[in-house]
């Protein structure tokens, strides 16, 4: 059980920092003044999944989903 914990440990380390590091890459959510006119409603806000933004959001939730399973998993008291 020993190298299983190391191995997950180390998952564990490299999730925290591409997670860390995603998250700093996104841009912030706020629309600004351009909403008023609406500007809010162009080629790249309705494909957003498709661009740079979409793939970082995605990658977030993966992230944060491993984070929490992984984190789970090392909590368990077979590691222990």
């Amino acid at each position: 059980m020993g190298i299983l914990k190391i191995i997950l440990m180390i998952l564990f380390a490299i999730d925290c920092i591409a997670l860390a590091a995603i998250v700093l890459l996104q841009e912030g959510k706020t629309a600004g003044l351009g909403t008023i006119g609406g500007m809010a409603d162009t080629y790249w806000g309705q494909n957003k999944g498709r661009s740079m933004e979409g793939t970082l959001v995605k990658s977030t939730k993966f992230l944060a989903v491993l984070f929490i399973v992984l984190a789970a998993v090392l909590n368990l008291s077979v590691f222990a």
